[in-house]
């Protein structure tokens, strides 16, 4: 077996995350921000947070074990390690999963009709309620599919077009531009409603008139209206306080973490309160609310839905779908100051001129903290037309059970209990980076996996036979900084 590197450039270059930023930072201050939140009496981080940060740390290191690819023609073989599957912050995780939900979205779920993106953001009260309470992010976020997918019903009943029918997928992301905790809300909707003349008819899709500023703002006004009052008869309505004021006795901690992130402050250390360093030249902030831009700000509630999808233009769906659910850190932004702190430069400069953040390495560690969400949280839900149960999905979306045209009563059932797979690795990295990794780089034939291996024993001398470290990266040991607080 020879799975050393060729000179030649076809050759996938392996992922190295140990020599990465992130993995670096982890590595030399993990140990000390857990020390310093188990010394808070009660409280701790929960287990979920703890097994991301981990686990991330044993993301692609060979030494925890790898998957082997054999070329049959030419006997050359390729390593691959084995991914920590996190749903947080890791890169490489996030990014297949980007990939994965972009690609079952436009093949398989958004037809091929007009589709508009609304973006719905709210006031820090508001974003740190929705972050730390997941059974409230879902009722928000019901308000909203109600509220613009009513609108569009009402439209549609305004043009004489009775009983139609829209549908949407919802992405919650939970950051923003500077690894701050900004829980807002991607709707994909579609522009327009289905409607048929009889049950036994396929749906024709209805598209509905062109959006206006005044109409953004009508939703905008409904959508503060009814959530603000939704909250209040749950006794959740924002008030005056800063967020976090009023934390969950079972996990202060956390709570803690959620509100200094979401404001925008330094979690942990000596300057715990403060605002987060910037860097960049300042200027006047342009109007948060510009006419013709299809946006509207009221009290802290932003709906924007000017980015608008034509029915065939699928690759630019696509690109679409991959923004929604891309991760929230790009490591080739990240790097080290000389002073040690971890500097993360902004894709574009804020209205303000702010082009960086900068961190203390466990104020770092507390924003990616912040970042991960809790087990068994939907962050990509189905409404509507596109809902799993919807009485006219069968005829609406693309794909395989849509194009053999069944009536839909004759197949749903069938249909449910059929397993749907899944794209695979090599699948998402043929079409996203154009890397086919069952094609053998040397030689042009085809691999084929023939081997998981996970005991230390055997990946100990395959490793050692190759050249290739045989541990993985060692944690460092816990250090006793100057005292320090949290921010409340």
């Amino acid at each position: 077996m020879d799975c050393r590197q060729d000179p030649t450039p076809r050759l996938r270059r392996r992922r190295e995350p140990e020599r990465g930023v992130l993995h670096q930072v982890l590595l030399r201050h993990l140990q000390t921000f857990l020390a310093r939140t188990d010394e808070r009496a009660g409280s701790g981080l929960p287990r979920f947070v703890r097994r991301e940060l981990y686990r991330y740390l044993d993301c692609g290191i060979l030494a925890n074990g790898f998957a082997r690819l054999h070329c049959a023609q030419c006997g050359r073989d390729e390593l691959v390690a084995f991914s920590c599957k996190g749903r947080g912050f890791c890169p490489s995780c996030c990014g297949r999963r980007m990939a994965g939900t972009a690609m079952h979205l436009a093949d398989e779920v958004l037809p091929a009709v007009p589709i508009r993106q609304w973006v719905l953001s709210f006031p820090y009260r508001v974003r740190f309620l929705l972050a730390h309470d997941a059974k409230l992010c879902g009722a928000v976020r019901r308000i909203l599919v109600r509220t613009l997918l009513g609108w569009l019903r009402e439209r549609a009943e305004s043009a004489g077009i009775r009983a139609g029918r829209s549908g949407a997928v919802v992405v919650a992301q939970r950051f923003g531009s500077a690894l701050n905790l900004n829980l807002h809300f991607h709707a994909l909707v579609l522009d327009g409603v289905y409607s048929n003349a009889s049950p036994l008819e396929r749906p024709v899709f209805r598209r509905s008139e062109p959006l206006t500023d005044q109409d953004v703002v009508e939703l905008t006004t409904r959508l503060h209206r009814r959530i603000l009052r939704y909250l209040s008869r749950c006794g959740r309505l924002p008030k005056d306080e800063p967020a976090g004021e009023e934390l969950q006795p079972d996990e202060p901690l956390l709570a803690e973490l959620y509100a200094a992130s979401v404001q925008g402050r330094v979690a942990i250390g000596e300057e715990s309160g403060a605002s987060v360093e910037r860097v960049g030249r300042r200027r006047d902030a342009r109007p948060l609310f510009l006419p013709g831009e299809l946006c509207c700000h009221i009290d802290g509630f932003s709906l924007h839905a000017k980015v608008e999808i034509a029915a065939h233009d699928r690759d630019g769906l696509e690109r679409l779908c991959r923004y929604l659910a891309r991760p929230p850190l790009a490591t080739e932004r990240l790097s080290i100051a000389k002073d040690g702190r971890v500097v993360y430069a902004l894709r574009r400069h804020w209205k303000d001129g702010t082009s960086a953040v900068v961190f203390d390495p466990l104020d770092f560690i507390a924003r990616l903290a912040a970042l991960v969400p809790r087990p068994r949280t939907h962050l990509l839900t189905y409404h509507g037309v596109l809902a799993p149960a919807a009485e006219w999905r069968d005829w609406i979306v693309p794909g395989e059970a849509s194009s053999a045209r069944r009536e839909p009563s004759q197949s749903l059932a069938a249909e449910a209990l059929r397993p749907k797979p899944r794209s695979t690795w090599a699948e998402l990295l043929k079409r996203v980076f154009e890397i086919d990794v069952l094609t053998c780089p040397w030689c042009g034939g085809k691999r084929k996996l023939i081997a998981l291996l996970t005991d230390g024993k055997v990946v100990r001398r395959i490793l050692e036979h190759l050249g290739l470290p045989t541990t993985a990266p060692t944690l460092a040991p816990a250090r006793s900084p100057p005292e320090f607080e949290f921010v409340g």
